[in-house]
């Protein structure tokens, strides 16, 4: 894997959660020193999708570490749900996305986005397709996008039980669809996607 933010200030950008019936999309933004990517490297980062759990909770804790150290720079931001109703979740994404890049405490001279979509930005931009398996910086910003937001759907679980939120995170689970028709759907359901907006043509109601 690459290491991105070795020579210059290079932040790598992803998300998580465009494809959940429920809950935020969120972005993250990764700046990486020299220092803080060799740590990263040896602490095992790398396509958030392609570690456990357990393994991205404990790389996301070393990434805070550099972050408290000053050897790496992070940012995180969400596109909520009326948003992703509003724009559709593309747009959202990238406009997360852009919120991402702008919230870094400190200016990159570029960023790397993962995928094949470029949003605003306040810098240079490229996309690099499955950037998080080749770009270190793209890799620990998936890392930071889906710990946040499983631990976000996990504190939303607490507030509306029975959907599954801790542990499917808002996908389309046989468990979330069960619960959808015994329960009903939440204020952080994504009315604009079809199974939803399916489901309340036919019961429109809302927790």
């Amino acid at each position: 894997m690459l290491e991105a933010g070795t020579n210059e200030l290079i932040a790598g950008v992803d998300e998580a959660g465009r494809g959940p019936w429920a809950g935020p999309v969120v972005a993250a933004a990764a700046i990486l020193s020299a220092e803080s990517a060799a740590t990263l490297q040896q602490a095992g980062v790398n396509d958030s999708k392609a570690l456990s759990k357990a393994a991205r909770e404990r790389c996301f804790e070393v990434m805070c570490e550099e972050e408290n150290r000053g050897t790496l720079w992070l940012a995180i931001a969400r596109g909520e749900v009326p948003e992703i109703d509003e724009h559709n979740i593309l747009r959202a994404t990238l406009r997360a996305m852009t919120r991402a890049v702008t919230a870094l405490p400190v200016a990159p001279a570029r960023a790397l986005i993962d995928g094949n979509q470029l949003p605003e930005l306040p810098c240079p931009g490229e996309t690099v397709v499955r950037g998080d398996s080749k770009i270190l910086a793209i890799a620990a910003a998936s890392i930071a996008a889906k710990v946040t937001r499983d631990r976000l759907m996990a504190a939303l679980a607490r507030d509306h039980p029975g959907y599954g939120w801790e542990r499917n995170a808002g996908y389309g689970t046989a468990e979330h669809r069960s619960a959808l028709e015994s329960l009903g759907v939440t204020i952080h359901h994504r009315r604009s996607f079809a199974p939803i907006r399916e489901m309340l043509s036919r019961t429109p109601t809302s927790r």
